[in-house]
């Protein structure tokens, strides 16, 4: 009976001992740089949001967030990278909402599940997309982009970040919604296709807003109206897609950060709660309202189910349009 006391008593100092050494590993993350990939080229909104967060990232923990491009397959192959690493917080995915939602339902060969691989961590920042034309467009309002595409369908273009990115994707739904019926130009990165957009290579796109804000600013581009449920504060004057005629429409972009699924939950939380720290400070909300984002730093629980719903809508879209990658 002392005996099986004693084995009792080391087995449960043994217990305690673990769970010490988990809680203290996450109270000292990071002791080492963190590589943050990023599975799109540099400058376009996801690769711009990210930094913001490595930096401030990089301020609160004293070590290097070193963001990485990897971009290919709408995402998917900087997104294999994070699931196939070691799930020890060290390697995160700084994504937008189609790689983490929509890639499944269009790449029939992935090597890897993002809903099952990959695991949220916090949702960091979230904004509309807008509507937009050159500056040489002969549209000036949403229905008159509608009204013409309606009646020559396949005769206009619209351009994207490559298929399967946000930017498709979020024109593909307009166009559901809308009953419409454009061609599809894709193009390596966000940036390539506003080029050709300002340029009057393709007709139309719908960009992230913090991508072409600043074209926007400068009448390099005509914004037509932005897909959120209200008008942006970052363009009081530019109406929303229901108010300018397509009524109940509205698609947000977002970003957010995961991991591979295996990472433990304390090292997870210890992650979710210095990106929440980061995006209420005022530096990082100035900086992402100047893109006409928001700052969002919810937590992983929160951000799993917001992407499992994600998941279940973009598939019902992507099926009922039947947009494959392959």
């Amino acid at each position: 009976m002392k005996r099986l006391g004693t084995t009792v008593c080391a087995a449960t100092t043994v217990v305690f001992m673990l769970f010490g050494a988990l809680d203290a590993s996450a109270q000292a993350f990071p002791v080492k740089p963190v590589r943050m990939v990023v599975p799109f080229v540099a400058g376009g909104a996801t690769d711009v949001i990210a930094r913001l967060l490595a930096q401030g990232l990089n301020e609160r923990w004293g070590q290097s967030v070193l963001v990485e491009n990897r971009s290919g397959a709408g995402g998917s192959i900087g997104s294999e990278i994070v699931s196939k690493s070691n799930p020890d917080g060290y390697t995160l995915l700084f994504a937008s909402g189609s790689v983490l939602s929509a890639n499944q339902h269009m790449y029939k060969k992935m090597s890897h599940d993002p809903g099952r691989d990959l695991t949220g961590i916090s949702l960091v920042a979230s904004g509309p997309q807008v509507i937009a034309v050159g500056p040489a467009s002969k549209f000036t309002t949403l229905m008159d982009l509608v009204n013409a595409v309606r009646t020559s369908p396949g005769k206009f273009t619209y351009g994207s970040a490559g298929v399967g990115s946000q930017v498709h994707l979020a024109a593909e739904s307009f166009e559901y919604f809308a009953r419409m019926d454009s061609v599809h130009v894709p193009y390596k990165g966000e940036v390539v296709a506003i080029t050709d957009l300002i340029g009057g290579q393709i007709d139309w796109a719908a960009p992230n807003l913090g991508a072409s804000i600043n074209f926007i600013r400068d009448r390099k581009l005509r914004a037509l109206a932005v897909t959120g449920p209200k008008r942006s504060p970052a363009l009081p004057d530019v109406p929303t897609v229901s108010e300018a005629g397509i009524t109940g429409f509205e698609n947000l972009g977002w970003f957010g950060v995961a991991v591979a699924s295996a990472t433990p939950r304390d090292i997870i939380n210890r992650i979710a709660d210095d990106i929440a720290k980061v995006t209420a400070g005022s530096t990082f909300r100035e900086r992402v309202a100047g893109l006409g984002m928001e700052g969002v730093g919810n937590r992983p629980d929160e951000f799993n189910k917001y992407i499992r719903e994600e998941i279940a809508r973009w598939g019902k879209i992507i099926r009922e349009r039947k947009i494959t990658a392959q």
